[in-house]
């Protein structure tokens, strides 16, 4: 019932600085938290940063991207973005966006198709 869609993704160096965007459409007024995922090749699905949708500026980060990445919103838009500075190599992975329902989990909710970030050294 929520469809998200992803852009953004790309290939830069290390220390760049990169945007991500996520649109979603459908039933958005089923969205509690809206979340960015990443996952590296061999590497299990984690969590990267999220924020509540419908009420309040709560975030959270993962350590790894504290300082460095930061998560925001336009509800008009129905749009979360990721602005992600001082890019490492570690930081390659396929980026997904995800919205947890009121009364659901992350994997219970919908997820985007993926965009690819590679960062060179």
């Amino acid at each position: 019932q929520v469809r998200l869609v992803e852009s953004g993704g790309g290939l830069v160096q290390a220390g760049a600085s990169l945007r991500l965007s996520c649109k979603a459409s459908g039933r958005t007024g089923s969205i509690y938290r809206m979340g960015w995922f990443r996952q590296a090749p061999g590497k299990e699905r984690e969590f990267v940063a999220g924020i509540v949708w419908n009420h309040g500026r709560v975030t959270d980060y993962a350590d790894s991207v504290k300082g460095r990445f930061t998560i925001s919103k336009n509800n008009a838009q129905n749009t979360v973005n990721l602005q992600m500075d001082g890019l490492k190599p570690e930081d390659t992975a396929i980026y997904y966006c995800a919205a947890a329902h009121r009364s659901g989990t992350w994997n219970d909710g919908a997820w985007g198709q993926g965009t690819q970030v590679t960062v060179s050294s």
